[in-house]
């Protein structure tokens, strides 16, 4: 009769799921046994799936935080308004500052996302350690010990992922960049939190620490200018050298092949310095990122060109030679009588 059952047997272990199966089966090697084999597993997985439902939440809520910043509340496309002597013309182009965005987005949400999953793993690993009947106090105080230790003697570690987390939130550079960090200059292959990969013009690649870069110089962001110094004889007319050389301007800026990479019309600085070899003068165009090279290579093209049929001298170094004949012997004098 269950009226008859020791309501004692279960004290010890302080469990429903014994109270429960000692009322069932009135056995008490099974309602002992009833805690670990019953109770603590129930326990554990209902933290695991607690554990996989906070973390589908926290994705979930960084996946629209994320996508908001991807969006930023701007046009997914810009009007370049490019000025033109008889009209002005339209050019609709993608923005190129939406593209990073994203990718800086993502970036921003992957890291937030390990993180996340890092904490609550970390958090339900303790609770079942504790569910099991375990002190996790002690285990608290030797993960405090040991993350201080590893951050006294892995103090560069810790400072590549510091500066690889600010480095993607401020969008300093990204992949496809052409960028100058000092030790090497190249094309960014791949960014990490640690690490970041660029392939320089010889098609070396290079690892670079992101706690070394001291600086970074990103030729690639935005917009690029290509300044071409040509020198010129000093004999020239100044005058005449600068209204050919912004007709050669003009003219590549009015070529379909270059008209959607050059986005603002060319112009001529004027004399930048007086050379040994001859007058300096400065041309510049502003570029699409990563275009203002191949610009500058057909730029020197049409340059040389026009130059050779205007006649106007591109003077090279020249040396003067002075030869001297040998001093001639002292004519013999004739002999006394």
């Amino acid at each position: 009769m269950d009226f008859f059952k020791d309501t004692t047997v279960c004290q010890s272990v302080d469990s429903n799921s014994c109270d429960l199966v000692w009322n069932v089966t009135g056995n008490k090697t099974l309602a002992l046994g009833a805690e670990w084999l019953i109770g603590k597993p129930l326990a554990i997985l209902g933290l695991i799936l607690l554990a996989l439902i906070a973390r589908w939440m926290l994705h979930g809520l960084i996946d629209r935080l994320t996508n908001r910043a991807a969006v930023g509340g701007l046009p997914t496309t810009i009007i370049k308004r490019r000025f033109r002597r008889s009209r002005h013309e339209a050019v609709v182009t993608s923005s190129p500052t939406a593209a990073r965005r994203v990718q800086r987005a993502k970036s921003m949400g992957s890291l937030l996302k390990n993180m996340v999953t890092a904490v609550i793993f970390a958090i339900v690993t303790i609770m079942a350690i504790s569910e099991l009947g375990y002190q996790v106090a002690p285990l608290i105080a030797s993960a405090g010990i040991l993350g201080l230790a590893l951050g006294f003697g892995a103090q560069s570690l810790v400072g590549d992922y510091l500066a690889g987390i600010f480095m993607i939130f401020e969008d300093q550079y990204g992949v496809g960049d052409v960028v100058d960090v000092g030790e090497a200059t190249g094309t960014i292959e791949a960014v990490s939190l640690r690490v970041t990969r660029l392939r320089d013009i010889d098609g070396t690649v290079w690892y670079v620490r992101n706690g070394e870069i001291v600086r970074v110089g990103n030729m690639s962001q935005n917009w690029a200018r290509t300044v071409l110094d040509i020198t010129v004889g000093y004999s020239e007319d100044l005058h005449r050298v600068r209204a050919v050389l912004g007709e050669v301007a003009h003219g590549l800026w009015e070529d379909e092949d270059y008209s959607k990479v050059i986005i603002e019309e060319p112009s001529v600085w004027g004399v930048q310095s007086l050379a040994a070899d001859g007058v300096v003068v400065r041309v510049a165009m502003k570029t699409a990122p990563m275009e203002q090279w191949d610009v500058a290579r057909e730029m020197r093209e049409r340059i040389k060109a026009r130059f050779d049929f205007e006649k106007i001298e591109i003077p090279f170094p020249q040396r003067v030679v002075w030869h001297r004949d040998a001093p001639t012997s002292a004519a013999p004098q004739p002999e006394s009588q």
